[in-house]
């Protein structure tokens, strides 16, 4: 059953003249009204609203989807290679059903050799971008095609392209022969997870997609019909929230869940300075902060199965770029981050250059103030602004590094400020819009770590670590042209670095 509570409710005020506002906005999205978001924002909106139709209109792909699964029911190992909207979805939804995939959205050496070093035999691998121009996706895509060949195996044979029709990546894959899915192109990536991005993958680990249709479907249906319970939702969020929501998805059954959501709010509002910042946090907590949760108690429980979730978030969403007057649809900052990248790999001549810290600690070196890690942290605390927020930034690989998650709560607690944490280059993507984009009054912890083996990108003069760094070291420029405290501390080895690190934090 699909359902709001939560103590926020007893605040929302439907004789609000904003509420009123919001009912109108929701009957010009059922209507798919370009001009809801304003002048500057209608040309992209114009191709950017077909998300609307997911629900209904993705059922067109159900038979190529089934032809797909048939052709690879021998293989039992997925690998989906796709940036932010083009993989948070999908995760999301293997996670939920506890199916296996492995999410390949970094650059990071360490991690991707995990998904190298399975059976190539079995395994499929799904490469999602729109464009195809995507740095992180062309260069996964260029390394299994040469491991494919390099195992003897057809790389048609085991690759599956997702992308937008008539696109470089479309055009290119048809004549070579690989198999390609075409998703609407009137659908942006963090709005998609209805569409191919989502389906195709969530296919091919066994999930009946049909089904989430049929629940997104109804759902929407529903609230066509009655748009009280996303009128609520987005009034509590553009005007009884402020910047900071906590988002968490613990005992819901749908882990993964506040990490698409954190994509989809803070990338959409992250704009004029008036955004919306999800903080995703592990368990939950009685904290001063807004909190939303799919269970239990909060200031907003969203209560739905996991496709409704995603009908409802999306056109919340909407909702409430239109209340805070920004282009929900657009994403100027993560272009930035993607210019910065391509500078420092043309200014570095693909040979990566050794940096010297301003001081050593243990096996941290410190790039920032500080003799010692204790005092750099204590400095680069001192610096947060009293409304601020410090986003942590991971430059390490997610399944061999995931310790390091825990810094977020540890500085929460210590700097008692809201905390984020971002695994890099992914969070690019998703936050790094807000970074730069929505309020700014943020400080930034970079925590990058060396590479056991690097691995060659084929075609390209600069190697997988080479643009890991040009990634981090790209986005740090943009943040440090802003005047932003930033903190970077790079583990000379992984696992004692991240030790010595999570030590400082509890000490301070």
């Amino acid at each position: 059953m699909t359902q709001i509570s939560g103590k926020i409710l007893s605040r929302i005020d439907r004789s609000d003249s904003r509420y009123t506002a919001l009912g109108k906005m929701h009957e010009r999205l059922a209507a798919k009204d370009a001009t809801i978001w304003g002048p500057e924002a209608q040309a992209e909106a114009q191709v950017r609203l077909n998300w609307i139709d997911l629900p209904e209109s993705s059922r067109q792909l159900l038979p190529q989807l089934d032809a797909l699964c048939a052709k690879h029911r021998t293989k039992t190992r997925v690998i989906l290679c796709g940036m932010g909207g083009s993989s948070l979805g999908p995760e999301v939804i293997a996670q939920t059903f506890e199916r296996e995939l492995f999410v390949l959205d970094s650059t990071d050496p360490n991690y991707i050799a995990h998904a190298l070093h399975g059976d190539l035999s079995t395994t499929i691998v799904v490469v999602s971008s729109k464009s195809g121009s995507t740095i992180e996706t062309a260069s996964q895509r260029a390394l299994f095609e040469s491991a494919f060949k390099a195992a003897g195996l057809n790389p048609q044979e085991h690759m599956v392209i997702v992308t937008d029709p008539s696109s470089p990546l479309d055009v290119a894959s048809r004549a070579q022969g690989f198999t390609v899915v075409n998703a609407d192109p009137h659908v942006g990536g963090r709005f998609s997870v209805l569409s191919a991005f989502g389906l195709v993958p969530s296919a091919l680990i066994g999930v009946d997609v049909s089904v989430l249709l049929d629940n997104a479907s109804a759902t929407k249906n529903a609230f066509l019909k009655d748009p009280t319970l996303v009128l609520d939702m987005a009034y509590a969020i553009a005007y009884l929230s402020g910047q900071y929501m906590t988002y968490c998805d613990a005992g819901s059954a749908m882990p993964g869940l506040s990490d698409w959501a954190e994509q989809l709010v803070a990338e959409s509002t992250g704009k004029n300075e008036v955004g919306r910042l999800p903080i995703v946090i592990e368990k939950p907590d009685d904290g001063q902060l807004f909190s939303i949760a799919y269970s239990g108690v909060a200031d907003l429980v969203v209560s739905a199965d996991l496709a409704s979730q995603f009908i409802i978030w999306e056109w919340v969403t909407a909702l409430v770029g239109g209340a805070l007057a920004i282009d929900p649809f657009n994403q100027p900052n993560v272009t930035e981050a993607k210019e910065a990248t391509a500078k420092l790999l043309t200014r570095w001549a693909g040979k990566l250059p050794s940096f010297t810290p301003d001081a050593l600690s243990g096996d941290i070196e410190i790039f920032g103030q500080g003799q010692d890690i204790e005092s750099a942290l204590t400095t680069f605390i001192g610096n947060v602004s009293p409304d601020g927020y410090i986003a942590v930034m991971a430059y390490l690989d997610r399944k061999d590094d995931v310790a390091i998650t825990q810094i977020r709560a540890l500085l929460s607690d210590k700097c008692g400020r809201p905390v984020t944490f971002g695994w890099g280059p992914r969070f690019l993507h998703s936050t790094g819009q807000f970074h730069k984009g929505g309020q700014q009054n943020g400080s930034f912890l970079q925590i990058t770590g060396d590479i056991k083996g690097d691995i060659e990108i084929p075609g390209e003069s600069f190697t997988f670590a080479t643009l890991l760094a040009a990634q981090a070291l790209g986005d740090g420029e943009a943040l440090a042209s802003r005047n932003y405290p930033l903190l970077r501390l790079n583990l000379r080895n992984r696992a004692i670095g991240v030790e010595e690190l999570l030590k400082a934090v509890k000490a301070l």
